[in-house]
């Protein structure tokens, strides 16, 4: 199946929450919106054409100036070889939408790690807590207006240059 046909097909599976196809990339993506999103997920999962029984990857980007955090859910059916990419805008000041760990299991440690680097609350999670940083960590490292600390826990957060200052 094209990128538009997997469309056409999530659109007749969830008519009101899906919105426009970008196939003008390298990974063709269609947003969603967030209240619809774990019914369409649940619908890519389990239609007889589609089968994408794998959730490869879950990841988010920080867009500042659109005041959003974007989710993005790379899916794949090993039965058709095919993938998907959805992408669901959260307002940037209060990042919620609910777990898909019930739909892939594996779900479970990318949402810890997106709630960890960006703030995305996963309601329902069974287990959100941070998963690389200290439990005490001030504030979400990929998001784009991240101050570092200059310390953290009496250890400076200052790091050497990699590259010798008479080499740059």
């Amino acid at each position: 199946m094209t990128a538009k046909e997997i469309y056409e097909r999530a659109r007749e599976l969830c008519p009101d929450g899906v919105g426009d196809l970008d196939d003008g990339c390298m990974d063709p993506f269609f947003k969603v919106k967030a209240a619809g999103l774990k019914q369409l997920l649940l619908a890519l999962r389990d239609d007889a054409t589609l089968k994408f029984d794998v959730l490869s990857d879950l990841t988010a980007v920080d867009l500042p100036k659109e005041e959003v955090i974007q989710v993005v859910y790379h899916l794949y059916s090993y039965g058709s070889r095919q993938q998907t990419v959805v992408k669901v805008d959260l307002d940037r000041e209060a990042p919620r939408i609910a777990t898909v760990e019930d739909i892939w299991k594996v779900a479970n440690w990318f949402e810890r790690e997106v709630f960890d680097l960006f703030g995305v609350v996963f309601e329902g999670h069974s287990d959100l807590r941070r998963i690389l940083l200290p439990e005490d960590w001030v504030g979400y490292p990929l998001r784009k207006d991240f101050v570092e600390q200059e310390e953290y826990d009496g250890i400076s957060t200052e790091r050497e240059p990699l590259v010798p200052e008479n080499m740059r």
